[in-house]
């Protein structure tokens, strides 16, 4: 049963596409893709299975493609109450007035980066700026010396490059090297402990349940998904507004002329450019949704970028506004018990990132072939870019 085929070739566009069209003649789609899994196109029932940790569970595959094969990374990879604890080390380091201490150190990276574009009158947005930045931010964030945080950004970049093209040989190599720089991580804040208040490592080797210890193995998971979980999608929107805003030389002036409204901009990008398509979750039990059964035990992807394409939801939704009265119901930080941890870091790189290229960049436009990504991310993997 064959519903769409996701190994067809792409184009930026094409996806998108095919979901509207699959969201107004089948909504729950099953492709037979990466040994078969389902797809939910439709708002409310991504939103709903997103909610429903009891029927919708992410402990058995937490993504499509399953690309796991180094072990459980929590917090994603548990269930509630299982994953209760990381997240709750993790989530008072990523509060919003936390994070905007990184505003400046964000804002010298994005310029140190764009500068070096803006020297040589152009390049690729994303090989040379969006795959580079957020590592570097999260490397700080996860205070590291300066010699792990080059290294980290080497590596960082070449698993973002791998796993969004599908190079399973070198994502296979990349991650274990970065599975080794979490070891060395935690191997040194066991040795040299920093305030648990302000080391995400120290919060999770001080964290007890049920006065145990979490596992070491388990740490070294959750701080292997902490490394990557920040990486890839800034890469991929940051090429996809760049792509957009290539197209719309109107919204870019006006975006340049009048910064304040760079935050509004940057929620209603990631509207329209929800980076994800493949956060799975697999039922615990038959479940009939529109007329359609999907047996218990088979990989369902929470297709975000379709929901908040969702014209049920979003009036004229595949248009960019800056005004919607119903933001809100955008999708593209997920819900539930899942929602993403560090929405508020994002979200800060994304606006500075956005700022900066206005402020420091040249009017821009597109210098060559767009190179979307694939599952389980939709957006922009290359954005060549020429300075006017």
């Amino acid at each position: 049963m064959q519903d769409f085929d996701p190994l067809l070739p792409e184009t930026f566009d094409s996806a998108n596409a095919e979901y509207a069209e699959l969201r107004q003649r089948c909504p729950v789609a099953h492709s037979d893709a990466w040994g078969g899994f389902w797809a939910l196109m439709k708002h409310a029932d991504v939103a709903a299975a997103a909610t429903d940790s009891a029927t919708f569970i992410t402990s058995k595959q937490n993504v499509v493609p399953a690309v796991a094969f180094t072990g459980r990374r929590p917090p994603l990879h548990l269930d509630p109450p299982e994953h209760t604890p990381y997240r709750r080390a993790l989530s008072p380091l990523l509060t919003e007035r936390r994070v905007a201490r990184y505003e400046p150190v964000i804002r010298e990276i994005c310029a140190g980066l764009l500068d070096a574009m803006v020297a040589k009158g152009g390049g690729d947005i994303c090989e040379e700026f969006s795959a580079r930045m957020p590592i570097r931010v999260f490397a700080h964030w996860m205070n590291l010396p300066q010699a792990q945080i080059d290294s980290l950004a080497e590596v960082g970049r070449r698993y973002n490059i791998a796993v969004q093209s599908n190079d399973m040989a070198a994502t296979k190599e990349t991650s274990l090297l970065l599975y080794e720089m979490a070891r060395k991580l935690v191997a040194d804040r066991k040795a040299a402990p920093l305030d648990p208040a302000e080391d995400a490592t120290s919060a999770l080797l001080a964290t007890r349940v049920d006065g145990a210890p979490l596992p070491d193995e388990m740490i070294v998971g959750t701080i292997r998904q902490v490394l990557v979980v920040g990486i890839i999608a800034p890469t991929v929107m940051i090429g996809s507004i760049a792509v957009h805003l290539s197209r719309d030389q109107a919204l870019q002036a006006r975006l340049r002329a009048e910064p304040a409204l760079v935050p509004a901009a940057v929620d209603e990008f990631l509207r329209l450019y929800t980076p994800y398509r493949g956060f799975a979750r697999t039922a615990t039990r038959d479940v009939t949704l529109r007329g359609r059964t999907i047996p218990a035990g088979e990989p369902i992807a929470l297709v975000y970028a379709s929901a908040n394409r969702d014209e049920d939801v979003f009036e004229d939704a595949s248009s960019f506004r800056l005004d919607r009265p119903n933001m809100k119901d955008s999708l593209h930080f997920g819900r539930g018990t899942h929602m993403c941890v560090g929405a508020a870091l994002a979200r800060l790189e994304l606006v500075v990132a956005l700022e900066e290229m206005l402020a420091r960049l040249p009017a821009f436009e597109l210098a060559g072939e767009i190179i979307p990504t694939r599952f389980p991310e939709i957006g922009a993997l290359s954005v060549p870019l020429r300075f006017a």
